[in-house]
């Protein structure tokens, strides 16, 4: 709850005005960060435009910039699901939309913005670059001074690899 409050810039207090529980703010959180996810995947045109997105979210993650996602945040809202089916289902229902914004995306034709790969292989890369980005998630709270240069490089090989016909 300090690290909610922390990053909603309010006291406990003031948050339990406005919430009912501790799961009602970790579901509007969750629901935040679904449409905010949402938005970002529907302006990709290109992989290299996510490679440039996830090289700017990582910089970001390991300055522990408040106008990004909080790792600490997303690992506790993980750990509740273990403890809360409501965060649990919020979470499952939040992954599968994402996962199917990612895919609709890899599977659009180029000329309509998309990636134009075939759909035999949309989930399985969709499912492995969610994967790819909670895992750059951690990385960037465990190795804040990482060089920049390397995580560069490192994305652009694995989303050209991804994300190649």
């Amino acid at each position: 709850m300090a690290s909610i409050a922390e990053t909603a810039q309010m006291s406990a207090g003031l948050m339990s005005r406005y919430f009912e529980n501790k799961s009602a703010i970790v579901l509007a959180i969750i629901e935040r960060e679904l449409q905010e996810g949402r938005s970002q995947i529907a302006q990709l045109r290109s992989s290299s435009e996510l490679v440039a997105a996830l090289l700017d979210v990582f910089t970001r993650w390991q300055a522990r910039d408040p106008g990004a996602m909080s790792v600490a945040l997303f690992l506790e809202m993980s750990a509740e699901a273990t403890r809360d089916p409501q965060i649990a289902a919020a979470l499952r229902r939040s992954d599968a939309l994402i996962l199917s914004d990612l895919g609709a995306w890899m599977h659009r034709a180029r000329e309509d913005g998309g990636l134009g790969l075939p759909p035999e292989t949309v989930a399985t890369r969709a499912f492995l670059l969610e994967c790819f980005i909670r895992g750059l998630a951690v990385t960037a709270v465990r190795h804040p001074d990482m060089d920049a240069a390397t995580v560069r490089d490192s994305i652009d090989n694995v989303v050209s690899r991804l994300l190649s016909p």
